[in-house]
């Protein structure tokens, strides 16, 4: 790819919009993510009985484990809505720069 192309590529408006909308909306993910997580550390850190607290006064499975498993869960769901906006819109731009780059 020459640099021709290159700054051809970076200067069209529907490029700038797709780093924009990505960047963004990948960054909200990770934040929403990142909190989840840490929110589960931090409580087994700080506060570890509440997630050793058994799910019944019979059970011997914590209430810490189907948190874990909803953490896990929830990562696939963020990576699933990723995927589906990836495929969608963000296809569609990239399709749109493509089209133009060999238009011109």
């Amino acid at each position: 790819m020459t640099q021709e192309l290159v700054d051809k590529i970076k200067s069209n408006p529907d490029y700038q919009e797709l780093v924009s909308k990505r960047t963004g909306f990948s960054i909200k993910l990770s934040i929403a993510m990142l909190v989840v997580y840490f929110t589960f550390i931090l409580t087994i850190a700080f506060n570890p009985s509440v997630l050793g607290t058994p799910i019944s006064s019979d059970s011997v499975t914590t209430i810490g484990i189907p948190i874990g498993i909803a953490i896990i869960i929830f990562a696939f769901i963020l990576t699933g809505i990723y995927t589906k906006r990836a495929n969608g819109e963000f296809d569609d731009l990239s399709n749109k720069i493509k089209q133009a780059i060999k238009e011109d």
